[in-house]
């Protein structure tokens, strides 16, 4: 069997921070770093030296700032160790605290240690569920530490030699959960259920406005806060409807190790499950917003020469108009607001319905009113750009310094407000726009500068007796012609001053764009244990969308 060797972590200064070894005669941490940094980045996470004794595997992640390596002498699934370090990083900031910091790392090292101990047993991975570990470690308190001060005995277990291995080992024995993920003896004042669904959109649109990708990644955040060991049962649903609707929509899902696997195989959307105490991840997927058929059908319409309609609906878009201008140095962003999806706000049959056994929401924000936050504009700008003039926003506020590479254009949650407002309730999406223009360094610009330079190493004399220049002798004033040739030359030289793409940034709370909703969540009280007689938890489910730069147009 494959093992892991051992565990380096380094702070952002390079310095080590902790090392712990396993089992075997690893490569030194002083050793491997310098190997790992001579790597480029982006770093590889997975990097193979032979110039060690033996030939060493090096996994690595980063995370707040600090490199974890881990080697491995004997050949091994690297999604299994890369796995295993992001669940150290996540146990650690479960008993440490999130961000988690070299410092923290240092002053807890006896935590740290038994933690890595129990997690790992001499390279075999085995207790990675924070829950269960803290049925074996205990993890500091401010408690502990006010006693630790003072010089008083604490109850914190200690690896002195009064406990021997044996007495170690039957302890945690007895006290390891039947649940791996849950902790035993769980005790709350107030149950409460929470279902949070979250999507990010990564959409690119081609510069005829027709989208060439779509996704939407989405992932369920499950809070549970009940005592006992309560059996849970969440049935999702689509907006699309059928019984096939939720298996055709969603792809790629990955659940927690809770989840009953045969039972989403028999009906794709029911999640049966016992859940971890806390907050933890119940499940992630994805989802393609176009359809599997979208290629087939645009390429039916291409051919009949028709427009393949587009099938998304968000919130916000954004579209480039470039080469503006007699001499093409002006460029215009047009967001365009959706005022069909803001009607959800006041048409309740569209908006998602409450689950059951859930209240009606009555506020902004919500599956009945979906709320639209802050809407960002980010428009690459070229390097050889010096300076951009005449920003003139329609709504909101345009930001750009020179030497920085994009600019910025941000419509506050009130002006998307006010616009949708007097939309009056027309079809049409609602449009800002933002129009600006670019100077550089072209090339009339850099001939100036030559002639300039000659004329300054030139020396002129004049004589009293020399005549002017009469105006026979002066140029020609040039003609429409000429200048409509400069325009063009011109035009042709800010071509690529122009922006090639842009993104646009928003939040919506209260609706998502797979169309996934949470139909129902039950507690199965045959099947539950220690709840309690007439126990009915506090349920509460919430959906956003979020894009970060995600919805992008190329022009």
């Amino acid at each position: 069997m494959a093992t892991i060797d051992a565990l380096y972590i380094f702070d952002e200064n390079n310095s080590l921070v902790l090392s712990h070894v396993w089992t075997s005669r690893p490569p030194s941490a002083q050793v491997l770093l310098p190997l790992y940094l001579a790597h480029s980045t982006p770093r590889p996470s997975l990097i193979y030296e032979s110039s060690t004794n033996p030939s060493t595997l090096v996994h690595s992640i980063v995370q707040d700032g600090l490199i974890l390596l881990c080697p491995t002498s004997q050949d091994i699934d690297p999604l299994i160790v890369l796995e295993f370090l992001h669940r150290i990083v996540d146990v650690f900031e479960d008993f440490l605290g999130s961000p988690l910091l070299p410092s923290k790392i240092s002053s807890s090292y006896d935590v740290v240690a038994q933690l890595l101990g129990e997690m790992c047993d001499c390279g075999a991975i085995a207790t990675t569920e924070p829950n269960a570990l803290r049925d074996l470690v205990e993890a500091p308190s401010w408690m502990n530490k006010l006693l630790g001060n003072v010089g008083l005995t604490t109850p914190a277990p200690s690896l002195s030699h009064s406990r021997s291995m044996t007495s170690l080992s039957n302890t945690s024995s007895a006290n390891a959960p039947t649940i791996p993920w849950r902790k035993s003896n769980v005790r709350h004042t107030s149950n409460e259920l929470y279902a949070d669904i979250v999507e990010t959109l990564h959409i690119i649109t081609a510069p005829s406005g027709q989208p060439l990708s779509a996704f939407a990644h989405g992932s369920i955040v499950f809070t549970s806060k009940v005592s006992g060991v309560p059996d849970l049962f969440l049935s999702l649903g689509s907006q699309a409807g059928g019984p096939n609707a939720l298996a055709t929509t969603l792809n790629l899902p990955v659940f927690h190790p809770c989840v009953r696997l045969t039972r989403w195989k028999d009906r794709p959307g029911d999640l049966s499950f016992v859940p971890p105490d806390g907050r933890f991840l119940l499940m992630g997927y994805e989802v393609d917003l176009l359809g599997p058929d979208y290629a087939e059908r645009a390429l039916g319409a291409t051919k009949g020469k028709k427009t393949a309609k587009s099938p998304l609906h968000v919130p916000a878009t954004v579209a480039v108009r470039k080469g503006l201008g007699s001499t093409g140095a002006d460029f215009e962003v047009r967001l365009a607001l959706n005022p069909t999806f803001a009607s959800r706000a006041g048409n309740k049959s569209d908006a998602f319905k409450p689950p059951t056994g859930f209240s009606a929401a009555k506020t902004a924000g919500t599956s009945v009113h979906p709320v639209v936050e802050d809407v960002w504009v980010k428009v690459p700008i070229p390097t050889g750009v010096r300076s951009l003039g005449d920003l003139k926003p329609s709504r909101g506020e345009a930001r750009w310094a020179p030497g920085e590479d994009k600019l910025e254009w941000r419509v506050s949650g009130k002006d998307v407000g006010v616009l949708v407002a007097n939309s009056h309730g027309i079809t049409a999406d609602v449009v800002a726009t933002l129009r600006c223009s670019v100077s550089g360094a072209t090339e009339d610009d850099a001939q100036a500068d030559d002639e300039v330079q000659e004329v300054n190493r030139q020396k002129w004399d004049y004589d009293e007796g020399d005549a002017y220049q009469s105006s026979k002798d002066m140029p020609e004033k040039p003609t429409d012609d000429d200048e409509e040739t400069r325009n063009k030359k011109k035009a042709r030289a800010n071509e690529s001053l122009m922006p090639s793409s842009a993104s646009v940034s928003f939040q919506v709370k209260g609706w998502l764009a797979s169309g996934i909703k949470v139909d129902k969540l039950v507690i199965d009280t045959q099947r539950s244990l220690g709840l309690g007689a007439g126990v009915k938890p506090y349920k509460g489910v919430k959906y956003v969308t979020v894009s970060q730069d995600g919805v992008e147009t190329r022009c």
